[in-house]
């Protein structure tokens, strides 16, 4: 398995471009499923998740091709309406195709969903909206089996705004017969992102970014050529890197209204930061300071950007408190860190962190931000830190090392 060498102690700055967001990404690759005609995804990374779902489509019937940055979709001879098991167990995005499948073809059979450890994720929120929506679900050996012959639009309430669940709702009921309305929904970018590329098809879908959207279903889709939203994660993870080794970045493209609570946090450990129309400007102060973070769904402090901040508190001046309101395993990333030096303590989910120096190890990555965030913690540190599980990385981030080379860093990627 590929290994990250990191000479720690170099400067991360200069100008930094992010790709359009994973997030936003996979959920527009799977509502290509609901028209025969072409879709194209402009501006897409090339990782191991969006490459995962183009698999999962080609399994289905789609043909799928990629130019550079540019993916292209035709779903015009998909007949297959089960889903891999293979390929659904490495990535958890695949349950959004429970949605789109049962939109095109009004049945599916899908596996429970795979991804990171990072605590209980279950789909019991996307099962009970389709419910909501006349779909028959029988769960059994692992398999849901999916009966969508009386799909109809309904009301479905979310009891945690899910964002997995709100998209999947929304692919499914884009084709249905009636209104539909979703309330609690989840409010993040990536569904407004949604919104506005399946509007681009045709879909009547209005609400998103609130916290009720409402569908109203339509007897087709067409085709679309849309760019989805930059990589917010990806830039904070930038803006990070810049913020813990005393650099200064701009992040061109990333819009400043998306990571405003990360934003916010940044400033509070003495960053200067500047929000502009072309991107985000970050300078890092002299010495960082403690600061105090807390987990939410939008647009409260992402949990995809925790474990970067995590390692920011391990070199900044103080007493750092983090709450993870939003999983119940996402510190796997804090022994790895102890391994170089931090000082964390863990009370359930809540970690206390003592700022101090860090020295470079062998850690490995039990998922993909935590895998981040030792890569960030290895620029800081003293002397070489080795990162396991690169491929988990990749998942989420193009090319890292190659991309934080090109703004000082020193990382070598072994085989």
């Amino acid at each position: 398995m590929d290994v990250y060498r990191i000479a720690g102690g170099r400067r991360i700055g200069g100008t930094a471009r992010v790709r359009a967001a994973k997030n936003a990404v996979l959920p527009i690759l799977a509502a290509a499923l609901l028209t025969d005609e072409t879709v194209i995804v402009q501006n897409c990374p090339r990782i191991a998740d969006v490459d995962n779902m183009l698999a999962i489509l080609e399994t289905l019937g789609c043909q799928c091709s990629r130019e550079g940055a540019q993916v292209s979709i035709g779903a015009s001879g998909a007949t297959g309406w089960e889903m891999p098991r293979h390929l659904s167990k490495s990535l958890r995005s695949s349950i959004f195709m429970m949605g789109s499948i049962l939109g095109r073809f009004r049945r599916a059979t899908v596996t429970y969903p795979g991804g990171c450890e990072i605590g209980q994720r279950p789909i019991d929120l996307h099962l009970k909206g389709l419910r909501a929506l006349g779909v028959s679900l029988r769960e059994a050996h692992g398999m849901i089996y999916c009966d969508g012959a009386r799909l109809h639009g309904g009301e479905v309430h979310l009891d945690f705004p899910s964002v997995g669940a709100t998209e999947n709702v929304m692919m499914a009921a884009a084709l249905a017969p009636g209104r539909s309305a979703i309330l609690n929904a989840a409010r993040e970018p990536e569904i407004v992102d949604l919104q506005r590329f399946m509007n681009a098809m045709g879909a009547k879908i209005e609400g998103a970014g609130t916290d009720r959207i409402v569908i109203e279903g339509v007897e087709r889709l067409h085709g679309a050529c849309y760019e989805p939203v930059p990589d917010r994660i990806v830039a904070g993870t930038y803006l990070v890197a810049a913020a813990i080794t005393g650099g200064e970045i701009e992040v061109s493209g990333a819009r400043g209204a998306d990571l405003a609570a990360v934003l916010d946090k940044l400033r509070c450990a003495g960053c200067e930061v500047e929000a502009q129309e072309t991107g985000i400007f970050l300078r890092a102060p002299e010495k960082l300071s403690a600061i105090e973070v807390s987990t939410q769904p939008y647009p409260g402090f992402p949990t995809d950007m925790q474990a970067q901040m995590m390692a920011l508190c391990c070199v900044a001046s103080g007493t750092s408190v983090i709450v993870e309101n939003v999983f119940e395993n996402r510190f796997g990333h804090a022994p790895q860190l102890r391994c170089m030096g931090a000082d964390i303590r863990l009370f359930d989910r809540m970690a206390v962190v003592r700022g101090g120096r860090l020295t470079g190890a062998r850690v490995a990555a039990r998922d993909l931000r935590g895998g981040a965030a030792l890569t960030l913690a290895g620029l800081c540190a003293e002397g070489v830190t080795e990162v396991e599980g690169v491929p988990l990385i990749d998942r989420g981030y193009e090319a890292l090392d190659e991309a934080l080379n090109a703004l000082g860093a020193d990382i070598r990627r072994i085989q």
